[in-house]
């Protein structure tokens, strides 16, 4: 569905009412460029509401499809610039995706919206209040909604760099309780994000450094801008990727370390039992004839020396470590 459009001349929103058609003829016959906004539109919906801008076909079908990669494709006309955006759901420490493509012409820019994240209902309002910004044309729509994606990255990273700092804590901790499941799930959000920025890296360095037909050069320095905060956000995700990869090595190692140390407990408690039970099972064989049986200190020097051997061996794996 339409979520709104409009004409700018000058950086100033044309204000006498009119559709869509007009307004592209008037934008190609007068100066100017039109904003048409798009949501998640059907086959039969954008191929109706963009008969007048003659897409290529394959960009039409990137943009009901959706599911692309983050790219950048110039075609006959038209350039196409397609961006993934994110939503971190706090409650379940989630990243949900969606994706925002922008057909960009010499009179015009089409923006088809699929999914959440990076919400742009204060973009078109934020421009409107910079006509000298608006006034260079499409691709400063571009790099408004570009810039307002990547500073969405920004937050994100922020709150997953939150999450993995509580599960650090929770790793190096005292209390035993395993997190390789929330490391886990943690990791594969983190995955998630950067399979939105990291693929984003190389179309905006072409239009940062090499540029594009029709972008104004005096936006160039803009979208340099944009190339940086956007590699401050991927090696934010790669570094959390890695601090996530070494916890959960940490964690296994842990547990391995423990179960050794459960182990050698046990074998230390056994140690101490195998005693006694041996020269208990020795004096219980029902034999006629055994040494000490009728001497008169045989019991409590039995006795004595099972004890004097269980606290002997107690000693030894209590200084070692075992116990």
């Amino acid at each position: 569905m339409i979520v709104d459009y409009a004409l700018y001349q000058n950086g100033v929103r044309y204000t006498q009412p009119s559709n869509l058609a007009e307004l592209i003829q008037k934008a190609r016959s007068d100066g100017g460029f039109v904003w048409l906004g798009l949501a998640e539109p059907t086959e039969n919906e954008f191929n109706k509401i963009i008969g007048d801008f003659k897409f290529h076909p394959l960009a039409i079908e990137d943009a009901i499809t959706a599911h692309q990669r983050p790219k950048f494709e110039e075609y006959p006309g038209v350039q196409a610039l397609v961006l993934k955006t994110a939503f971190y759901e706090e409650k379940g420490s989630q990243i949900s995706t969606g994706e925002i493509f922008c057909f960009i012409g010499e009179h015009f820019i089409v923006v088809v919206r699929h999914g959440n994240g990076a919400p742009l209902v204060n973009t078109r309002h934020h421009l409107e209040g910079n006509p000298e910004q608006l006034a260079k044309g499409p691709y400063a729509v571009a790099h408004a909604i570009l810039d307002h994606v990547i500073d969405c990255y920004i937050d994100i990273s922020i709150e997953l760099e939150n999450d993995v700092l509580q599960v650090e804590h929770k790793v190096f901790g005292d209390t035993r309780e395993s997190a390789s499941q929330e490391i886990y799930l943690l990791k594969r959000e983190v995955i998630e994000f950067r399979h939105a920025i990291d693929p984003l890296l190389s179309p905006l360095q072409h239009i940062a450094s090499i540029g594009a037909r029709n972008i104004p050069t005096e936006l160039t320095p803009f979208f340099r801008d944009t190339l940086d905060h956007l590699s401050r956000a991927s090696d934010a995700a790669s570094g959390l990727d890695a601090l996530l990869t070494s916890a959960l090595q940490a964690e296994l190692a842990q547990v391995q370390l423990q179960q050794n140390s459960d182990m050698r407990k046990i074998t230390s408690y056994v140690a101490l039992a195998s005693v006694p039970t041996m020269i208990a099972g020795i004096y219980g064989m029902n034999f006629d004839t055994m040494p000490e049986l009728r001497w008169e200190f045989g019991y409590p020097a039995v006795i004595g020396s099972l004890l004097v051997i269980t606290v002997v061996l107690y000693r030894k794996f209590k200084k070692s470590g075992w116990l």
